[in-house]
């Protein structure tokens, strides 16, 4: 086959950008890559059939109550509604087609949040004072996620991240915090809050649990 033959098979496989869902991100070899993405930008949205308007005789209402309403239906949602309210209001609308079944693979935010929990955990029982076996290990861990990582743009940007500022295990508290700023820098790209990087609220977080007993 000669290269230029190739080069339009490659093409015409590939997907184009326009054909894909909003927020579905393409890996390496071209194509989309589901474990690079949330599953609600990979399960598209599927047009629903339109209801026709009720009828007088259905209970039609005005458009000021039918913005009421969906502003109850929201809030009793969220646990924001009234007693009153959450016995008016009609329930929302659940879209089913993203509601994502306990047997499907991991997404990008499952699989990020899995390893999260890890990381921080292993860093929680992780020696104070550890040996070279405990230090040679922990860097072998972390230095294999860039490489073996599923989402490869995630690895990617970690390895990144991990030559600008190299893992720190020479303590329990060191590795909790170089991981807690590591986490607070994807955060700060994804909007979501900052978390204190103190070793008292990390233990609190990943090993101790709150003082005040609520998860002994």
């Amino acid at each position: 086959m000669s290269a230029s033959t190739s080069n339009a098979s490659n093409s015409s496989s590939s997907p184009s950008k326009s054909s894909l869902p909003p927020g579905m991100v393409i890996g390496p070899d071209g194509k989309p890559c589901k474990i690079c993405t949330a599953f609600r930008n990979w399960k598209p949205h599927t047009d629903k059939p339109k209801q026709q308007a009720p009828t007088p005789s259905q209970g039609a209402t005005a458009p000021g109550q039918k913005t009421a309403a969906m502003m109850a239906a929201f809030a009793s949602g969220t646990g924001f509604a009234s007693t009153s309210q959450q016995t008016t209001a009609p329930a929302p609308v659940q879209e089913q087609e993203h509601t994502r079944p306990t047997n499907c693979p991991p997404d990008v935010e499952q699989l990020g949040s899995a390893t999260w929990t890890f990381l921080h955990t292993t860093a929680a029982y992780y020696p104070d004072a550890p040996t070279m076996a405990h230090r040679v290990n922990m860097l072998s861990l972390l230095r294999a996620l860039p490489v073996l990582y599923p989402c490869s743009t995630c690895a990617t940007h970690l390895g990144e991240e991990m030559k600008t500022r190299p893992p720190d295990v020479s303590s329990r508290g060191a590795l909790s915090r170089w991981l807690c700023e590591q986490h607070n820098a994807v955060n700060a790209r994804l909007g979501k809050e900052r978390f204190e990087c103190t070793v008292e609220k990390l233990d609190e977080r990943w090993k101790d649990g709150p003082a005040d007993g609520s998860c002994d």
